[in-house]
């Protein structure tokens, strides 16, 4: 089987970043038009349009604080007029802190975090899903984290905004399913990407030894489980939690 996203137009939220951007070329590899966020790189976003339009798809660049609702239909009503409404959203973009204890965090790392993953969700949902709920039909990816489910120290303030944004989008789920949009989560573990190329992080084997697959997980490995969701073959797959990390965690019944 193959998958064939054509007249299919993707939006992902921090695509010039680099999970977004093997996410973006991987949708535009299958076929899809791809409308591209960026918050500050634009330059690494426009160098990406340029790929993808050398690909034979419409590509196109849209600033926005993911984190701000005026922002947001800001972009929407820009991505409508170039591209067309997307039919399937993906919700990557993130604003990370330097992980501390609970006693050391800072209360503003939590507040921007929830805004930056759940509000983020938000906004977005609110953006485009109305016209997803016309069309009756519609894909939404949202980029969570294995560290929703190991919840380790120093974990705090990044796992508590996904654990929020996790119940959000399982309420979604079901609230827009009887419109044929389905809603799911992909959840990385720590991921190589271009940015790794020429030498391992510190820590990586370690990592990797514990890991069921004995391997780190590649930008690419998160990006195939992004265009599956995005699929005709997932099409009868919501409300998921899908960890793409190797096995290193496992949900259960």
């Amino acid at each position: 089987m193959k998958i064939d996203l054509s007249g299919k137009t993707a939006l992902i939220t921090g695509s010039s970043g680099e999970l977004g951007r093997v996410m973006a070329r991987t949708l535009a590899a299958c076929g899809a038009d791809t409308a591209l966020h960026y918050h500050k790189n634009k330059d690494s976003a426009v160098k990406l349009a340029k790929e993808i339009q050398s690909m034979g798809r419409r590509s196109e660049i849209f600033q926005a604080d993911i984190t701000e609702a005026p922002d947001i239909e800001v972009m929407r009503d820009a991505v409508a007029n170039s591209l067309g409404f997307p039919q399937i959203i993906i919700n990557n973009a993130v604003i990370q802190y330097t992980w501390k204890s609970v006693l050391e965090q800072d209360i503003a790392d939590y507040e921007s975090q929830f805004r930056s993953c759940v509000m983020h969700n938000v906004h977005m949902t609110k953006a485009f899903v109305p016209e997803m709920v016309k069309a009756r039909f519609g894909r939404i990816i949202s980029i969570n984290t294995e560290c929703s489910m190991q919840t380790l120290p120093s974990q705090s303030a990044y796992a508590a905004a996904k654990r929020g944004m996790d119940g959000l989008l399982r309420v979604l789920a079901r609230e827009v399913g009887p419109y044929g949009i389905t809603v799911n989560q992909v959840a990385p573990g720590w991921t190589m990407s271009e940015k790794y190329k020429d030498s391992k992080p510190q820590g990586a084997d370690t990592y990797a030894s514990n890991v069921p697959l004995r391997r780190m997980g590649t930008d690419q490995d998160i990006a195939n489980a992004v265009v599956f969701l995005a699929s005709d073959l997932a099409s009868f797959i919501t409300g998921a939690f899908i960890p793409v990390c190797g096995g290193n965690v496992m949900p259960c019944i």
